[in-house]
């Protein structure tokens, strides 16, 4: 209720409060927009996982017979596969969230680092004295965590400085 004098004292008038309603109302959904979940979250989960599915290929490996012992004896524990496929995945985070800040095109740049280190990491099973059954399902586990981990972070990265992924 507006008097001839203007609005009442402290109060809107019917148009301002409009005005605010529609201002706020477009506000909200360009913010929610624009807000995307972190590479953080995503990669711990993506870590986690791939240890767990690591260890557990692992394991069955193990009780079917694989040895993973290299050259001079050492076998490898069950745990160390949690261990490094998660130490290693967080690496792999880590590289996600730089190239996220600094690279020109993060996605492919990430994508092309990591098929790369994925591939270097099997060189050690092929060199370090390892059985021929134990060699393989170390490389087989190598790309089992790496097609775990790295498609979750791909996604989280933009294509290019152009286009939002």
């Amino acid at each position: 209720m507006e008097n001839a004098e203007g609005p009442p004292p402290g109060g809107a008038t019917d148009h301002q409060e409009k005005l605010m309603s529609t201002t706020t109302d477009l506000a909200v959904p360009s913010l929610a927009a624009s807000v995307r979940p972190t590479v953080w979250r995503h990669g711990l989960a993506a870590a986690t996982v791939a240890s767990v599915v690591t260890t557990t290929l692992a394991a069955v490996a193990s009780a079917a017979g694989v040895s993973f012992a290299d050259g001079s004896g050492v076998s490898l524990p069950v745990l160390a596969f949690t261990q490094l496929t998660f130490v290693f995945s967080m690496l792999g985070v880590v590289l996600a969230a730089v190239l996220a800040r600094r690279a020109r095109r993060p996605r492919s740049t990430f994508v092309r680092t990591t098929v790369a280190l994925t591939v270097l990491s099997v060189v050690p099973d092929a060199t370090f004295g390892f059985d021929v059954a134990s060699a393989l399902i170390l490389m087989a586990l190598h790309a089992v965590a790496a097609a775990i981990v790295i498609p979750v972070l791909a996604r989280r990265l933009v294509r290019n400085a152009a286009t939002p992924g």
